[in-house]
């Protein structure tokens, strides 16, 4: 998966319902339901209860997130 491929998906399911799930340090993993609320050049945005969460595409693809489409 390349950055241009994971830009095109992102895109495709603007306002769809995701689930993030980020790996941060020591094995700590930190979940997140919302709706894909923005696409920008380097971020896109993800509406978590009301609060805006900006997550980069770089992590979607060297896997430091993931992203289940619901």
């Amino acid at each position: 998966m390349n950055l241009d491929s994971v830009k095109e998906e992102i895109k495709n399911n603007l306002n769809q319902a995701v689930s993030i799930t980020v790996y941060g340090m020591r094995n700590k993993t930190n979940n997140y339901t919302g709706i894909i609320s923005g696409i920008y050049p380097n971020i896109f945005t993800v509406l978590v209860e009301g609060e805006n969460k900006s997550f980069s595409y770089v992590d979607v693809v060297t896997k430091e997130i993931e992203i289940e489409y619901l």
